[in-house]
């Protein structure tokens, strides 16, 4: 801030140094002056300090996400310390606000990565971000730019050192399955043998099924939002978690979620938590919203080799396409979308035995709600882009319709819905049996 000083030299003859009384209103104007000066810079200082207007934290074992909505882009800085182990991100001229000072009510205590964190000025014009952490992190951080209902955003994104391997995660957890789960066409115990020692099953190599359930959105993507405030995310793991319970009590089947709570995973990790449990099937479950209300009922989707087959079907696909635009993906040198030689003869047998799935699926959910469409539509969905692995996506109801927002809110339309896809994903097994794998699981 730019200061004046100004003196004043003593009269002669007095021995006083107080200025002449002719000076006094100069003075008091002055100083006046002075002090508003003061409190008009401070006052712009404040104003032009950058907002943050929203801060989010999104845990899981993939990674824990930070994000701040702020009014425009900002310079930051990220630091790693150890002894304890610390990330620092620094931000320069924003101001600390209550959105920002919240943040740190925000760290819950299950938080795979974070303990705690704190918020203070660093230093004149820079506002520091300390994450105290549970261990080691791979931080990345990258603005992006507005888009729906968000502004710009700066997301902090902490990885562990060695990401989360869903594979192993999946194999420990058939590890932990009881030794006396029924085995595949094995007969139920009579009630007389209760009183005899129960003998223990040998262990038996089986062709386990593993089918792979994506919620659709999640976290920063919230997708489609009801007239009754229903978040699509909401539904879409509630149907999804209700699926694979049921997958689950299969003796011969179990099921994998590609999300388990509420963050985002971008589509290509969807695909690829697929392929890393060697996935049979690939379920991804939506609710579908149209501009206009009274749009209804259930729809399935295959994957696409020579573009969509309704103008619909597009629309839509570049909208699910889209989710990474508005979950946070950093694309940054990065091919928007998984490629894929769709000459190869892997895909076109993939499709067929999608469009087989979809039809089983299809035909089940007919029977719980109004068809949108009666046929399996296709178009380039970026999350069934899973070479040999049979993918649909499910419509299960448009959330944008009053009537059918309030079944997807339902518990018992809910489980009609998961029930349905059951039956579908059983029926097409029944007539299309799964390979055998190089690689067989053992299950007691």
């Amino acid at each position: 801030m730019f200061k004046e000083t100004y003196s004043v030299a003593p009269q002669r003859g007095r021995a006083s140094a107080r200025p002449s009384p002719c000076f006094t209103p100069f003075f008091a104007a002055l100083t006046l002056a002075v002090g508003l000066s003061d409190g008009f810079v401070a006052a712009a200082q404040a104003q032009t300090a950058i907002q943050i207007t929203a801060a989010r934290v999104w845990p899981s074992q993939d990674y824990t996400r930070v994000a701040l909505e702020i009014q425009e882009p900002v310079k930051y800085e990220v630091l790693s310390l150890k002894d304890p182990e610390r990330l620092v991100l620094d931000l320069e001229g924003v101001d600390i606000t209550a959105a920002l000072t919240e943040l740190a009510d925000k760290i819950q205590p299950n938080d795979p990565y974070v303990k705690a964190m704190r918020i203070g000025r660093f230093k004149p014009g820079v506002v520091r971000l300390v994450f105290d952490l549970k261990a080691e992190v791979k931080p990345q951080a990258f603005m992006l730019p507005p888009i729906g209902d968000y502004g710009h955003r700066l997301v902090l994104d902490l990885y562990p050192l060695v990401p989360h391997d869903p594979l192993l995660a999946f194999l420990d957890k058939l590890q932990a399955e009881p030794a006396t789960a029924t085995a595949p066409g094995a007969k139920p115990q009579a009630p007389g043998d209760a009183s005899r020692p129960a003998a223990r099953p040998a262990p038996r190599r089986d062709r386990l099924i593993i089918v792979v359930i994506d919620p659709g959105h999640g976290g920063e993507d919230p997708g489609a939002l009801g007239r009754r405030g229903t978040y699509e995310k909401d539904v879409t793991f509630a149907i999804a978690s209700k699926l694979k319970t049921r997958i689950d009590r299969e003796p011969n089947m179990r099921a994998v979620l590609t999300r388990d709570g509420d963050y985002y995973l971008s589509l290509q990790a969807r695909v690829e938590k697929a392929q890393r449990v060697r996935a049979d099937l690939f379920v991804s479950i939506h609710a579908d919203a149209f501009v206009k209300p009274h749009a209804r009922g259930a729809s399935v989707f295959a994957l696409s080799e020579r573009g969509a087959t309704s103008a619909a079907a597009s629309w839509l696909a570049k909208r699910e396409n889209d989710a990474d635009l508005i979950g946070g993906v950093n694309l940054e040198g990065k091919d928007r979308y998984l490629k894929m030689t769709l000459a190869d003869l892997s895909l076109t047998a993939q499709i067929n035995d999608s469009l087989k799935l979809g039809r089983s699926v299809l035909e089940q959910i007919g029977g719980i709600n109004d068809l949108h469409k009666q046929d399996v539509e296709q178009a380039g969905f970026a999350v069934l882009k899973a070479p040999d692995i049979p993918s649909i996506l499910i419509e299960t109801a448009f959330i944008s319709n009053p009537d059918e927002e309030r079944k997807l809110r339902s518990p018992a339309y809910q489980n009609q819905m998961a029930d349905a896809l059951l039956v579908g994903i059983k029926r097409y097994f029944a007539k299309n049996p799964p390979l055998t794998r190089d690689r067989l699981v053992s299950i007691q």
